[in-house]
């Protein structure tokens, strides 16, 4: 907790640029790349294919001050570049909330989509600028980029809810966002992977 502010937090005002996509004062900040996604594409070729040739930045956050503690409500900005991995559209890691909570995503710039999933339902929200998706508590969830720019959203959810991205690659999102020449297509979680 060394990048957060010390607790308790004092109040503050914390600036957000919409067009940089940034936090002032500015928190820790993050930076996932291909070889960061393991086991979350489909085809795993074509995953090692986009590791070898380049490992490119598939997304990145920064944060506020706030810290990830009980009963702080932290906010980041998340920035998706858009791309496909063997068809399915650059996403986040994903994730289940150990401490389940609800929280928000506020769409800031592009076009993108927040997946969910409750362990036998999938829902899909369409997120475009100023659009708030709500996130239930007990809902595993994904952004995905679904444009041909790079799709950004404002997250402010619950400090001590706790991250499970194990949870996603064990029981998956029940569904799989996939790029199609008119759109976005939906197919099985599951289906039978290339090795």
């Amino acid at each position: 907790m060394s990048d957060y502010s010390v607790l308790p937090v004092p109040p503050m005002s914390i600036r957000f640029d919409q067009a940089a996509g940034t936090l002032s004062p500015a928190g820790p900040e993050l930076t996932r790349r291909m070889s960061d996604l393991e086991g979350l594409f489909l085809d795993q070729n074509a995953w090692r294919t986009a590791v070898a040739d380049g490992d490119p930045i598939v997304y990145s956050v920064v944060s506020s001050l706030v810290p990830e503690a009980d009963r702080e409500l932290p906010q980041s900005i998340t920035t998706i570049q858009p791309g496909s991995t063997g068809g399915e559209f650059w996403m986040t890691k994903g994730h289940q909330h150990p401490n389940h909570q609800g929280e928000i995503y506020l769409g800031i710039s592009g076009r993108g989509g927040l997946l969910m999933f409750d362990g036998t339902d999938t829902r899909w929200v369409d997120m475009t600028p100023g659009t708030i998706g709500y996130i239930p508590p007990g809902w595993a969830h994904r952004s995905v980029n679904v444009g041909g720019k790079p799709y950004s959203f404002l997250a402010v959810y619950p400090g001590g809810a706790g991250h499970d991205y194990g949870w996603v690659l064990e029981y998956g999102l029940g569904q799989r966002v996939w790029r199609q020449d008119d759109g976005v297509a939906f197919g099985g979680y599951f289906a039978e992977a290339s090795s």
